[in-house]
């Protein structure tokens, strides 16, 4: 496996090789910090789910929380092999986990097209395995569905925004786009993280391309 200068894997690992995880789930026993829903539901009737993988999850979940028609987010891990990975597992890189938000939206107030917009325009998704100075495989670009017609619209998407980084000079957009598997509640010390601590760390950032 090709290691970077900080010693972190650039390469997915495969399941075989991957860790073992755990039984128990990370409990999750306190309402979202910033609007005091449930993290976990059930959700209201009408409500659809998406994850977004843009990097570091404690800043792309305030950019969703503070959408509106957006009802709940929360910090967690998906598309990896390890059954209910802690951070430190994730960060390894051993566990195949991208860090993402799980955006709980109503798409009678805003449609999957503005989240998208938001997702693209929100970070740099030509980056393969970093974002900026975060470097590791939690840190890729990602779009993880709960339909198959979330996929079809995530993917053209990805077409027109890959197609418009490349006129402005980027690479194309190497965002992995698939049916989610399996999403991990992270632990409550980063869900909200902002809220929590609004003086912290944020490496989000977007190309200056706009999605429109």
């Amino acid at each position: 496996m090709f290691l970077n200068p900080i010693n972190k894997p650039i390469e997915l690992p495969d399941k075989s090789s991957a860790l073992p995880g755990r039984l128990d789930e990370i409990p999750v026993t306190e309402p979202h910090f910033v609007n005091g829903r449930s993290l976990i539901g059930p959700y209201p009737n009408g409500m659809e789910k998406i994850l977004f993988g843009l990097g570091c999850f404690w800043g792309a979940e305030k950019v969703f929380w503070q959408t509106p028609g957006v009802f709940v987010t929360a910090a967690g891990y998906a598309a990896g092999h390890t059954p209910n990975p802690t951070y430190e597992e994730v960060c390894s890189g051993r566990t195949g986990h991208n860090e993402v938000v799980l955006v709980v939206y109503s798409p009678v107030d805003v449609s999957f097209d503005d989240l998208l917009a938001i997702f693209w325009e929100g970070h740099d998704p030509s980056q393969g395995m970093r974002q900026g100075n975060d470097i590791g495989t939690q840190y890729r670009s990602g779009i993880y569905c709960f339909s198959a017609q979330q996929v079809k619209v995530a993917e053209a998407s990805r077409g027109v925004y890959s197609g418009k980084l490349v006129a402005a000079g980027f690479p194309a957009a190497t965002t992995e786009i698939q049916i989610n598997d399996q999403f991990y509640f992270a632990e409550t010390y980063h869900q909200q993280y902002l809220g929590r601590h609004p003086g912290g760390y944020c490496g989000l950032g977007g190309t200056g391309v706009c999605y429109c």
